[in-house]
């Protein structure tokens, strides 16, 4: 695609560009925000402000049109997520540095029409990363963010191997001075990786995110001059025994033309890990089922499980509703299927108000379509009841008594506070994990669970399946996302906390499948074990083979305080997992399996899944007794 690039002149924002060539897209134009005139400088949340005197070189030296915006706004809404979750909400924040940005991008936008794509050099922060994506998803832009969630130590590296010169323009870390600026990435790669083992206890970073010093990009293998610094200044800001903070004023500085470069060299991250890479191993040798007998089973109305109508229930702060669908009055009444969209959520929305919520407390909701065919259609209608952070989801097609075409499960939680949910939902395309392909938030932490969508074996940086199609490849995968995204969340959180699944769902369309990953996931999985579920659907997004979904507790449990009577203190907890077989005189079975941690509050959490087998006297009371 036809992209732009968000230039702060950094290493960061001109490596990106180099992974924005590798993978086939076209920069047509650069923008860049900055202080007003007479300021060097700017205290800004947003944006690196430092260097912009030579903004305009780096642009002649890529050969693009700059696009410039004077930084009006300050850091008003400064907390993990950015404009409303509700979809009436307000969606910009009037006074705030973000929306210098949307200024900027619509402007760029107006003279490049056919630009789709935003390069962003973010690496970790998520404050960067939350405020870009809203504006591009207001713009319909696509943020390429191919270092976020990188290992920085391997990044470095890899800058210097694609022989990029970027120097330290600005310090301000613990053991950085005056006498290090002007420095390149390969001169300062000693020093940086002595600073960060000795700083351990800081939090420092090699490539300088926690804003140790920042940089300014020389040279580039895009780049079609070599920018030459012909007289610098060093202005201290402050020198004390804690930091120096002090940059390079930049007093004159030319191009320099440089001969065509027809290829150029980039370490690419591969596509999995390598304990990923064993578990696609294990797939692929796993022995396919040469005999499976399955009965033929044609689903008409009758013989579809019965549903009550969409009732909730709550227990502590957690609500639960389900079989969310389209009133059937009369079969023969047609709705579009926008229409059965929205009478579903008018119908969730009524169901969330008896417990006085609203659809943003949702945490989780899965969908069940009749054809994978309406997948398209209807993301258009469910997106338009959410704002910024919408719950975690998995969409799948299942067999729904005629004329249903949609059927929601819904869970919420009941905050205190806005902090008391958090969300995760990046929307850039990286190496990382996939960017969201539909309205919903990669996780969601409320109340110590962590709710992960439904995830495919999707290739990140492309968004598109294996080729060709590969079991193993997509189950692998579609397990590396999950951990993924458990990872950022665990390093981004300000509790500390190890996270255990309670609960694991294998979505698939094909039995034969289900067997060999179910064999393989069973041999590898760790204590605590985790109560998992294998299902077989007729389609899944994007005709993938598997999806999986999990459930995961932090481990922090409340715990009575043994010095305060009154306190309530936050333990860390392993869950204790059990397995139960009841056979019944007439043949029925039941299977339960439980995942739960000790705590002393009524909200201790566990997980279970129930199974019944047969259909004599005793399984139809025990259906009669468990909650659908």
């Amino acid at each position: 695609m036809k992209y732009l690039a968000l230039l702060s002149g950094g290493k960061d924002s001109c490596f990106n560009l180099l992974h924005c060539a590798k993978n086939d897209h076209e920069l047509v134009a650069a923008a860049s925000l900055g202080p007003g005139a007479g300021k060097e400088e700017l205290d800004s949340y947003l944006y690196q402000t430092v260097g912009q005197d030579v903004i305009e070189l780096v642009a002649r030296a890529l050969e693009v049109p700059l696009y410039r915006r004077v930084i009006t706004g300050t850091a008003v809404e400064q907390g993990s997520e950015y404009g409303s979750r509700d979809s009436k909400g307000v969606t910009a924040v009037e006074g705030d540095e973000t929306e210098d940005l949307l200024a900027l991008l619509s402007e760029v936008k107006a003279h490049h029409p056919d630009v789709l794509g935003v390069s962003v050099g973010a690496i970790l922060s998520n404050y960067q990363r939350v405020r870009v994506e809203h504006v591009c998803r207001r713009l319909g832009l696509t943020p390429l963010c191919y270092l976020w969630n990188r290992d920085q130590g391997e990044l470095f590296k890899e800058m210097i191997n694609a022989e990029m010169e970027a120097i330290l323009i600005k310090v301000a870390g613990i053991g950085l001075t005056t006498k290090h600026l002007g420095k390149t990435l390969s001169e300062m790669h000693p020093t940086l990786l002595k600073l960060v083992g000795q700083n351990k206890q800081y939090g420092a970073h090699i490539c300088g995110e926690g804003g140790e010093y920042e940089s300014l990009t020389l040279d580039c293998p895009l780049f079609k001059h070599r920018i030459i610094l012909s007289e610098v200044e060093t202005v201290i800001h402050s020198d004390n025994s804690f930091a120096t903070v002090a940059f390079l004023r930049i007093k004159k500085a030319r191009l320099e033309a440089k001969p065509p470069l027809q290829d150029f060299k980039l370490d690419i991250p591969g596509i999995l890990d390598d304990d990923y890479a064993a578990l696609n191993d294990a797939v692929k040798q796993s022995m396919p089922p040469t005999a499976i007998k399955i009965k033929k089973w044609e689903p008409t109305h009758s013989n579809v499980l019965k549903i009550s109508p969409a009732g909730g229930r709550q227990v502590g702060s957690w609500v639960s509703i389900s079989n969310i669908e389209r009133a059937i009055q009369d079969p023969s009444v047609s709705l579009t299927i926008e229409e059965e969209v929205g009478e579903c959520f008018k119908l969730l929305e009524t169901r969330l108000d008896e417990f006085g919520l609203e659809v943003s407390n949702c945490t989780n909701i899965n969908v069940f379509l009749s054809d994978i065919d309406l997948f398209a259609r209807v993301n258009a209608v469910y997106a338009t009841f959410f704002g910024s952070s919408p719950p975690a989801r998995a969409c799948v097609a299942v067999d729904l008594p005629h004329p249903v075409r949609v059927r929601l499960d819904c869970t919420a939680f009941v905050e205190k506070s806005p902090q008391d949910r958090q969300a995760l939902h990046v929307q850039g395309l990286s190496y990382w994990a996939p960017a969201n392909i539909g309205p919903y938030s990669q996780a969601i932490i409320a109340g110590e669970r962590i709710f992960i969508s439904g995830q495919i074996g999707l290739i990140p940086a492309q968004l598109s399946l294996p080729s060709p199609r590969s079991l193993a490849m997509e189950t692998a995968l579609a397990n590396q996302h999950v951990s993924r995204v458990v990872d950022v969340l665990r390093n981004t959180s300000s509790q500390e906390w190890t996270g255990h699944a309670q609960l694991a769902l294998y979505w698939l369309t094909d039995i034969s499948d289900l067997i060999r990953v179910k064999s393989v996931i069973s041999a590898s999985s760790k204590a605590p074990q985790t109560p998992t579920l294998y299902l077989v659907v007729k389609d899944l997004p994007k005709n993938a083979l598997v999806e999986k979904q999990v459930l995961i507790h932090t481990g922090r449990c409340a715990m009575l305080d043994e010095d305060d009577p009154d306190g309530i203190i936050m333990q860390s907890r392993t869950p204790i997992h059990e397995q139960h077989n009841v056979n019944f005189s007439d043949g029925s079975v039941l299977y339960r399996e439980i995942s739960y941690c000790y705590g002393d509050s009524e909200e201790s959490p566990g997980c279970a899944i129930i199974c019944l087998k047969g259909g004599g006297t005793s399984a139809d009371l025990l259906k009669s007794n468990i909650a659908i």
